[in-house]
This record gives C-alpha cells, structure tokens and sequence, in this order.
C-alpha cells in the first residue's frame, strides 16, 4: 500500500501534473468561449507529447539496433567512445557524468572483460565560456584514478561536435598506422548520426555498440499508457534534437 500511495503522491507533486491539470481547470471555465478550441488543442498536445506510450513508440522508431552484440564473445582492439557524457565540477575539479555516462561504464565491462584492448576518448570543451574545460581530459584523469593503465589510454579533446569526434580521431588513428577492429560506442538515440558519420569519415572495420537506451520492452501497463509523464517529453525533446542534428549534417555533406 506505501508503495502506491508513493507513486500516486510523485505524480500529484510533479510540477508537469499541476500544468496539466490547471489547462483542464482552464478548459472547463472556458468551454462556452471562443477560446474553448484553443485550450483543447493545447491540453491535446500536452497530453500526447507526455504519453509515455506514444513517445516510446516514437522513440523507438528512431533508436539504434546493435543486434545486442553485448551478448556475444566479439573482441575488439579498439573502443572509441563519444564524449557529452557529463559536466565538469570546478569547485571539486572533477568530471561528474550524466545518464550517457553509461557509454564508459558499458565500455569499461567490456574492457575488464578483454574484449576491448584500448580506449579512446574523444571530446573536448563543450563550453564558449570555458574552452579549457576539454571532457576527455577529465574522462582520462577518472580512468587512471581506476587504476586503467596510460598506455591503453588515447584521448582526443579538441572536438566540439559529432563531426569533428570522427574528423578528429580519425587523424589520431591514422598517425598511429591502426588497422584494427574498431567498436564505436555511444547512445542508442545518438548512433544513427554518428555512425553515419563515421562511416562517411573513411573508418574501416567499425562495428556499432549502444548503450543507454531510451525503450525497453513494450508495455501495456495502466500508468505508462495513459497518465502523463514528463520524462516523455524530455525524451521526445531529445529525439527531436537529433533527427534535427541529422538532417541539418545530411545537408552539410557530413554522413
């Protein structure tokens, strides 16, 4: 019994539900007006971009397939893995990682694993402000701190793009004469663009590997189906955000 009062009380404190139902209370006093379609319409679409269902289902459309090759035994003599995986803390000098933080941490498995031989960071400052603050440096300095040796280390921290982590990297690799097996690594909603990429880029055996992925297993559950969540709409704002980055890199001759 806690454990539904506990869930009906995160959905009645969350501040999209109080939206939500302030459009109803809206609509209901406004329904003799000629406002009354204009409400509707809004309620309608704050409903439907927050209908986990209908989002997932949509996400699920865009969402990388990589076949779950973390199943198999493949190994690898080369991991890249993209960087915007987090923030950088001034105040403690460290690297604090993001949800996409599961792009090392799936990556470190496999490495443990040996199924990969070596890392390779690529990503640099995100930030106009603070061009010094170059991800991949950070991300290095955590993986020592873990005891990974520096010789299986590469970073590339001068990127500030998808483009340029391929453009980049690429003439990492190129001056060390690499002609290995290559797993690209990076987030489910973020592969179709990058591999696409990547493989516009000249890269030669490169297989893709995914991780933190939006959908999981279709469901059919009362709450997921029809109660609104915000955290649909954070992921259709993502989704959106990259089929944007896709089509404006399509127009620029990048993949």
């Amino acid at each position: 019994m806690f454990f539904i009062l506990s869930k009906i009380l995160a959905f009645l404190i969350a501040p999209y539900t109080w939206l939500f139902f302030g459009l109803i209370y809206l609509l209901k006093k406004l329904w003799h007006t000629p406002f009354k379609k204009w409400i509707l319409g809004v309620t309608m679409f704050m409903y439907v971009i927050s209908n986990s269902f209908l989002v997932d289902e949509f996400v699920r459309a865009w969402e990388y397939c990589d076949n779950d090759i973390y199943l198999k035994d493949s190994k690898y003599d080369l991991a890249i893995v993209l960087g915007g995986m987090g923030r950088i803390d001034e105040r403690q000098d460290r690297f604090d990682f993001n949800q996409s933080g599961d792009r090392l941490f799936q990556t470190l498995e496999l490495y443990h694993k040996q199924r990969v031989k070596k890392l390779l960071i690529t990503g640099g400052s995100g930030s106009i402000s603070k061009p010094d603050h170059r991800e991949a440096a950070y991300i290095k300095k955590y993986l020592k701190n873990i005891s990974i040796p520096d010789s299986n280390i590469i970073i590339e921290n001068n990127s500030k793009n998808t483009y340029e982590n391929a453009i980049f990297t690429k003439k990492i690799i190129d001056s060390l004469h690499f002609k290995g097996s290559i797993l690209l690594v990076t987030s489910s909603f973020h592969m179709r663009r990058s591999l696409a990429i990547f493989e516009k880029a000249g890269y030669k055996n490169l297989t893709p590997y995914v991780t933190n992925k939006i959908t999981g297993i279709r469901k059919f559950e009362f709450d997921y189906c029809f109660i609104p969540n915000v955290e649909a709409v954070f992921s259709l704002n993502l989704i959106l955000h990259e089929i944007v980055g896709y089509v404006t890199y399509k127009a620029k001759g990048y993949l």
